[in-house]
């Protein structure tokens, strides 16, 4: 059986790639960034990041290589580990006020859904939620675009650097909300390994089990889309090839750019939808402002225990991506849960503080989430409860 995963020289090459945005890949390839926004045009760009990574070296570095560069910068970190309405809102008079022409989002899941909100709403000055993913985009008046966005992930995990998808919470309403528009592309999407080194090895994992959910939802999504269920097999041989060694090798380069391309491109992969994981995750998130990768991961066993039965041939096929020894459903969900042992994941949501009176209330919200829509198995609201109480009790066998 062939393993999937590229060598790791190929993994240490600078690579450049056009789909379905400009991306730039390699190790210390930062240093190219102001250079990069000049060319395009920027003379004002905001920084977006999160509390948690605004004292961190990355931003720092970021800031001199744009003044070097000739730009001008301001930083806006307001932003919480699960992103709420009123700090995008901030961030949209931050954007105005300062007279900012572009977005670079830098860290992790939150930066790039703050950023890219952010650009979404400052853009053209209009209501946060009406760029809710189920209803029709608002329209952009003549002549008027939105602002330029960078994107510069610095967690292997969260893949939302190359689309303009955000998850932003309702706080009115205890949900989180996909929030898009087709005309917001990122005009680049910097991949840098080195950035991803000082992440601790409990966050390696948990953002590394996002990207893992990410590319098996995206794959089990019904219908035939060629170019996201290639993605999505090719980002399942990277992270079950490096995932591991980058939470046991911290410094090891090869696997910290193995998982970043691997999160990549599993987020280019759920472009075409998620599941039944995302749909509970992101209510549970919102309520009780769990890690969504944390969060995932732990729901992923119990889910993959109700979609699976019935869906051998996609089953085959992500276990050869993966190199296992055998493609049956069973040892395909027992290998996800002694990868997710192997990483130090929970194996319950108990663990992490979610309690079991709020099972009923999660599943009415996660019905309403639209990747409950393209789950690949029907699931009635109280068989959405039944995987909720069953995560909370104990996920994986």
């Amino acid at each position: 059986m062939r393993n999937r995963a590229p060598d790791e020289a190929t993994l240490l090459a600078p690579q450049d790639w056009a789909l379905p945005v400009p991306i730039t890949y390699g190790a210390g390839r930062l240093a190219e960034i102001g250079r990069r926004c000049a060319a395009m045009g920027m003379r004002r760009p905001m920084v977006v990041t999160d509390r948690g990574s605004a004292a961190l070296p990355f931003v720092a570095r970021l800031s001199d290589l744009l003044a070097d560069a000739g730009l001008n910068t301001t930083l806006f970190a307001d932003i919480s580990p699960n992103p709420v309405g009123e700090e995008i809102g901030a961030g949209c008079e931050a954007i105005r006020a300062g007279g900012h022409d572009a977005v670079i989002a830098i860290g992790g899941g939150s930066a790039m859904d703050a950023g890219k909100a952010i650009c979404l709403a400052a853009g053209i000055e209009a209501d946060l939620w009406a760029f809710d993913f189920d209803r029709p985009p608002p329209v952009l008046p003549p002549g008027v675009a939105f602002p330029r966005l960078v994107t510069i992930p610095t967690t292997a995990g969260t893949g939302a650097e190359t689309e303009s998808t955000a998850m932003v919470t309702h706080a009115g309403k205890g949900m989180k909300f996909c929030l898009w528009h087709p005309q917001l592309k990122p005009s680049l999407a910097l991949l840098d390994p080195e950035l991803t080194v000082g992440l601790p090895p409990n966050l390696t994992a948990w953002t590394g089990a996002d990207a893992l959910t990410h590319a098996i939802e995206a794959f089990l999504v019904p219908g035939y889309h060629p170019l996201c269920d290639a993605a999505a097999l090719e980002a399942l041989g990277l992270i079950a090839a490096w995932l591991p060694v980058a939470v046991r090798e911290p410094g090891n380069m090869a696997a910290r750019g193995g998982m970043l391309m691997g999160s990549c491109l599993a987020g280019i992969a759920f472009l075409r939808g998620l599941g039944l994981v995302h749909a509970i995750s992101h209510m549970v998130g919102a309520e009780f402002d769990t890690h969504h990768g944390l969060t995932n991961a732990i729901l992923l066993p119990a889910v993959l225990r109700f979609n699976l039965p019935g869906m051998e041939e996609k089953t085959a096929r992500m276990a050869e991506a993966m190199s296992l020894p055998s493609r049956s459903v069973e040892v395909f969900i027992a290998h996800v849960e002694a990868l997710l042992d192997e990483i130090g994941i929970p194996r319950s949501l108990a663990e992490i503080s979610v309690p079991e009176d709020c099972a009923a209330r999660i599943a009415g919200k996660a019905m309403q989430d639209a990747a409950a829509r393209t789950n690949p198995r029907a699931a009635s609201e109280a068989e959405v409860r039944g995987l909720v109480e069953a995560a909370i009790a104990q996920s994986r066998r």
